[in-house]
């Protein structure tokens, strides 16, 4: 069947559910289609009444199931039909990163524009392994890779970068290839990064057959560099790659890398830095110099589905030389032949270690060009400057207290000083209580941090990372009401008093006015 042949229509006029989205035809189906899931998507948000389904988990599998069952039925409700009833039950019962109360993880609200640009990727659906697949959703990402190369290692002479599905597969990647660069030694790749790493570079060093990873110690959250001097002295010698990181998912914190690369050199070591939440820092002159150093590593994870706006998946790996990348070259003749490649079609099979993959950067490069590095910059700008002032709204309240310290990006971090009053193991299940509370009541979405206090002891916090491109402090405020009226509730039950209700936080078939007044 050509492009322009157009099936049967269904019954009634209705959308034909097996109709395509590509082809001459496709745009008006689609418009069609679309309408209905930006219908379900409009009412979502009011129905749903705050950044989180109440009722937790059981009262989310019950309501979803009932809009949704059975999901294969034996003969088809139609394309509307299962438009409208699927997405209303994602979207009811979703957690809505674009809601100021939803602020636990590294979840950001995705742009308009790059979710539109998605769309039409998916409509599209080049696969990125084959130049017959993929001709100019390729030169995309090549343009794209050659933009962030060069934001990440301006000095160098020729940077290049992957586009991963994310900050995993990006330290995977960035840790197969120092094994490889090891292999011509004939020694085992040791790495070494600090207890603040994030666990995708363990389960990467277990998955590659590597040793376990050499950890050293942390003070404030950061890389301790004479703890990391003393751990490469006992190793001795051998291939090493230092794993630093550029915003923890924690705290936000930064390393000292210059520091850090100086030892690395002084040791003959590599350094790969896991900026995968930082390192959108390097939109912002005036936020760039936080990530001093980074030029000095040898490949950098960053991630845009974090301080970037960008629908999951859009990971980055970037690299100082593009020779360094040479490792996942591979030949498979059905998708880069070698005499296709020597007349001139381009090979996509070596720019991953996935085969099939979607046009991910189509989405990043709209998003670049339509904005601009300054409009980004100011983006990033607005989340850090939005989470300092949220620490001194923390600040300013009597019954919270922030952790100790500099904020770390948009991470802030803080606790009921209720909590302190009661012996540590039990304030800890306080903060603890006052999060799933929250949750439970479809409030409010926090996460939970353990770090150290000012004392030095390690204490759980409730996290708030703020990633909203928009969203004013002003917008986040409500959020402490709720966290300050749980908490009492929370501390007066665990004293012995009559705190009201801890477990579930009230009643989740009220009204969604009536749940989310603080």
């Amino acid at each position: 069947m050509s492009a322009g042949t157009t099936p049967a229509p269904a019954p009634g006029g209705a959308p034909d559910p097996s109709a395509v989205a590509g082809g001459v035809h496709g745009p008006g189906r689609l418009r069609e289609l679309t309408a209905v899931v930006l219908d379900a998507l409009e009412s979502a948000a009011p129905a749903r009444g705050g950044p989180l389904p109440a009722g937790g988990p059981e009262a989310v599998a019950r309501r979803t199931a009932a809009l949704c069952s059975p999901v294969l039925p034996e003969k088809g409700v139609g394309a509307e039909a299962a438009l409208a009833d699927l997405v209303r039950a994602v979207a009811e019962g979703a957690a809505d990163p674009a809601d100021p109360a939803c602020v636990a993880h590294l979840h950001c609200p995705p742009l308009a524009v790059a979710v539109a640009a998605d769309l039409a990727g998916a409509a599209l659906n080049p696969s990125m392994d084959s130049w017959d697949q993929a001709p100019a959703a390729g030169v995309v990402e090549e343009l794209t890779t050659a933009a962030l190369a060069r934001l990440v290692h301006p000095d160098a002479i020729a940077p290049d970068a992957l586009i991963t599905s994310g900050g995993t597969e990006s330290n995977l990647v960035a840790l197969l290839l120092a094994r490889e660069r090891a292999a011509a030694t004939a020694r085992p790749l040791r790495v070494v990064t600090g207890a603040n790493a994030h666990h995708s570079v363990h389960r990467a060093a277990w998955m590659l057959g590597l040793p376990a990873p050499v950890v050293v110690a942390c003070h404030d959250g950061r890389i301790d560099p004479a703890d990391l001097d003393r751990a490469l002295a006992a190793l001795g010698g051998g291939p090493v790659l230092v794993v630093a990181t550029a915003g923890t998912t924690d705290e936000g914190r930064i390393d000292p890398l210059p520091e850090i690369a100086g030892i690395v050199e002084r040791y003959g070591a590599e350094l790969h830095v896991d900026a995968a939440y930082g390192g959108p820092l390097l939109f912002s002159e005036r936020l760039a110099p936080r990530l001093a150093g980074l030029e000095h590593a040898v490949s950098v994870t960053f991630d845009l589905h974090k301080l970037g706006w960008q629908p999951v998946a859009a990971g980055v790996l970037a690299v100082a030389d593009t020779g360094l990348l040479a490792p996942l070259s591979l030949r498979a003749d059905y998708l880069n032949a070698d005499d296709d490649t020597e007349a001139g079609l381009p090979d996509l099979l070596g720019r991953s270690i996935r085969t099939t993959r979607r046009p991910d950067a189509l989405k990043i490069a709209v998003t670049f060009r339509a904005l601009g590095r300054r409009g980004l910059g100011e983006l990033v700008e607005h989340c850090v400057r939005t989470a300092e002032e949220f620490g001194r709204a923390v600040d300013a309240r009597p019954a919270l207290r922030r952790r100790p310290g500099e904020i770390g990006i948009s991470t802030v971090l803080f606790r009921p000083v209720a909590a302190d009053a009661l012996e540590p193991e039990a304030g800890d299940a306080v903060v603890a209580e006052v999060r799933r509370t929250l949750l439970m009541d479809g409030r409010a979405v926090l996460g939970r941090a353990v770090a150290e206090d000012g004392d030095g002891r390690r204490r759980l916090w409730l996290k708030a990372t703020l990633l909203h491109p928009n969203a004013a402090s002003a917008d986040l405020l409500p959020l402490l009401d709720l966290v300050t009226e749980a908490a009492a509730r929370a501390a007066a039950e665990a004293a012995g008093g009559d705190g009201g209700t801890g477990g579930g936080g009230g009643d989740t078939d009220a009204p969604a006015a009536e749940r989310l007044s603080p």
